[in-house]
């Protein structure tokens, strides 16, 4: 059988994404209730990482131990990568060695070139151009609060970034429709929007995106690596902060979400992500579930 990577929700079907958010439900709840289940006993998963973590790397370090597996943690400062090696040596050498690796980078050509010289699953744990995992932790939230997805409103505001491709990949698998509310020059990919046109669209006025939404999503509006912008993009964004006036225009069963860490006062105010509408916590402690289901699939074919 042919090796599976995961570097977008487009790696999985419509119906292999829904069985993989089910089964991580069904994990989350073997783990509340204290059941050992160790069927990665003696798997091995390096670890990756180019850009700093927090989430990441506890999530999948965790979730393999609890799985029976090991987790081993690799900085640029531990490895021959940091040093020049080429990616197709560090890939071949890795893959003879572990079970499967995650990678936490920039450019999202590295995770393809990884992936193309590996013979293990790679996982993609954050990349400029996608956070696919993220995505499953969000999807799992939602269906544990609200239940199927397919035919809701999701608005997304801010950045065209990483998240907001994410969510235009989502919206494509889950059929959900998708607003994504940003400034003039801070677009997604184009290309990925006019692929998913029947239910994406790009709205100028946070407000109007805001309108009868099920869902407000938002994320920093500066990335790891924009810190230079930072003055700029405050100001280009100065309008798009997700307040109690915009969350009042969204459906009186609306959630909010935010991938983490948040700037309160910037992105979003505090009384919405602390509020009783915020589900950032439930998505937060998802990425550990979402992503033990995604090692499961991975290494058992499950």
């Amino acid at each position: 059988m042919a090796t599976r990577h995961f570097l977008s929700l487009l790696d999985l079907t419509a119906v292999e994404l829904m069985q993989l958010l089910k089964r991580a439900i069904e994990l989350k709840a073997m783990h509340r209730a204290g059941e050992v289940y160790t069927p990665l006993k003696n798997k091995v998963l390096a670890m990756i990482f180019e850009k700093s973590s927090t989430r990441t790397r506890v999530s999948f370090e965790a979730g393999m131990v609890q799985l029976g597996g090991h987790a081993m943690f690799l900085s640029p400062r531990d490895t021959q990568l940091g040093r020049g090696e080429p990616i197709e040596d560090t890939a071949r050498v890795l893959s003879s060695m572990v079970d499967i690796i995650m990678v936490r980078t920039f450019e999202h050509e590295k995770i393809e070139t990884l992936a193309k010289y590996s013979s293990v699953p790679i996982i993609n744990g954050l990349t400029d151009w996608v956070h696919p995992c993220q995505l499953l932790a969000d999807m799992q939230t939602w269906i544990e609060h609200r239940g199927d997805i397919k035919g809701r409103t999701v608005t997304y505001v801010g950045d065209g970034n990483n998240m907001c491709h994410s969510y235009i990949n989502a919206a494509r698998l889950l059929d959900f429709n998708l607003r994504i509310a940003c400034p003039e020059g801070y677009d997604p990919d184009p290309e990925l929007v006019s692929v998913a046109d029947d239910r994406v669209s790009i709205i100028r006025d946070p407000r109007e995106a805001c309108e009868n939404t099920d869902l407000i999503v938002t994320d920093v509006w500066a990335s790891m690596g924009q810190e230079e912008e930072q003055k700029q993009r405050e100001k280009s964004f100065a309008d798009y902060q997700v307040d109690q006036t915009l969350m009042n225009l969204a459906n009186d069963d609306a959630l909010f979400m935010h991938c983490l860490p948040a700037h309160r006062g910037e992105e979003v105010s505090a009384e919405i992500i602390d509020g009783p509408r915020s589900v950032v916590w439930d998505e937060a402690e998802n990425r550990l579930h979402a992503q033990k289901a995604l090692l499961e699939f991975l290494l058992l074919n499950q």
